[in-house]
């Protein structure tokens, strides 16, 4: 009967294994929840200070022109207000001259005759007076927009936490990836890497041609490069295009393809920032150096499967490697496709 209960022992550990998983699994997304609540509204936050700001500076700029036009039909009415004072003096005393004697009138005829040849005034329009609505509000969200692209910052790829190692730590908007060499409890979800320091992007790719830049700096050991979707998260792994990785690597002072065997690359000076892109119709995994402008590796194959952005920061023992790899943002404008 022992033996019997060995079996059913450890399959009931196993059921309390996996129910702690799941109550560690709940505390980690309330943890999550919280975290990415928080995020948010800070973001929100920065946009709404950009558009009070942007606001009051429209609302001044408006105020500012309803003073000056105004003023300037002030200047206006004050000259036309001393034109009839002029004016109404001239004629009131003509009106007195007439009234008076037939023989006063004759004897101040000279006078009379010059005080009505005050000369003749046209007052005109004022031109540019009105409050020039269209420069405030034409296209307004537009403009607004345009400017908002200084705050606003891009990265064609950004890190899924899920998958990441428990020693990588990850930047709160997702774009850099540091080894920080301790052990943080996290979920032992199946997209997480279980063994080693990897982490994927967050969007996977089943088509079309994708480009991403990455500041490696001056750190010396790291890995680049595109995966599919089904390698291997928790065991063993080869990679190479084989067993799923199409890569790049610097470790050693050494720079190499990571195919079976490893091709060494020989390249002049030391990689800063490496751009990687994926054409995936037609089977290609570029990398090149974007400050020199020079290629450094072409992968060809046929691929079946969806594809995700790889990235591991390399060993960090005794901080010999502590420094992020980093996403590079991408260049965003406005476009108009009313001007050429």
């Amino acid at each position: 009967m022992k033996k019997e209960l060995i079996p059913l022992k450890k399959n009931l550990r196993c059921l309390y294994e996996a129910k702690q998983e799941c109550d560690d699994t709940t505390v980690h997304i309330k943890s999550q929840t919280q975290a990415t609540e928080k995020q948010i509204r800070e973001e929100f936050e920065q946009l709404r200070e950009f558009l009070q700001k942007e606001e009051a500076a429209r609302l001044a700029a408006l105020q500012q022109e309803d003073e000056e036009k105004k003023e300037l039909v002030k200047r206006k009415s004050d000259s036309i207000t001393s034109a009839i004072l002029t004016f109404s003096h001239a004629v009131i005393a003509i009106e007195n001259e007439i009234a008076s004697s037939d023989a006063l009138f004759l004897k101040s005829y000279a006078n009379i005759k010059k005080r009505a040849q005050i000369p003749q005034t046209d007052p005109g329009k004022v031109s540019g007076a009105l409050i020039d609505v269209a420069k405030h509000v034409s296209s307004l969200k537009f403009h607004v927009w345009e400017k908002m692209v200084e705050l606003v910052q891009y990265t064609p790829i950004t890190l899924d936490p899920n998958t990441a190692y428990s020693w990588l730590s990850l930047s709160t908007d997702l774009t850099s990836v540091t080894n920080t060499g301790s052990l943080k409890q996290l979920p032992a979800n199946p997209e997480r890497f279980g063994h080693f320091v990897f982490v994927l992007g967050s969007e996977g790719f089943t088509s079309g041609r994708h480009a991403w830049e990455v500041d490696v700096g001056d750190k010396t050991d790291w890995m680049l490069g595109v995966v599919k979707e089904s390698i291997d998260r928790k065991g063993r792994i080869s990679g190479c295009p084989e067993g799923g990785f199409w890569m790049i690597s610097h470790y050693e002072g050494e720079y190499s393809a990571m195919t079976r065997p490893s091709s060494p690359l020989h390249l002049v000076g030391e990689l800063t920032r490496v751009r990687v892109q994926l054409d995936y119709d037609s089977g290609e995994v570029t990398f090149s150096n974007p400050v020199s402008m020079t290629p450094i590796y072409t992968f060809t194959d046929f691929f079946t499967e969806k594809m995700f952005p790889f990235f591991c920061p390399g060993a960090n023992i005794n901080g010999n490697n502590p420094k992020p790899l980093k996403i590079c943002p991408a260049k965003v404008a406005v476009w108009n496709s009313a001007t050429w």
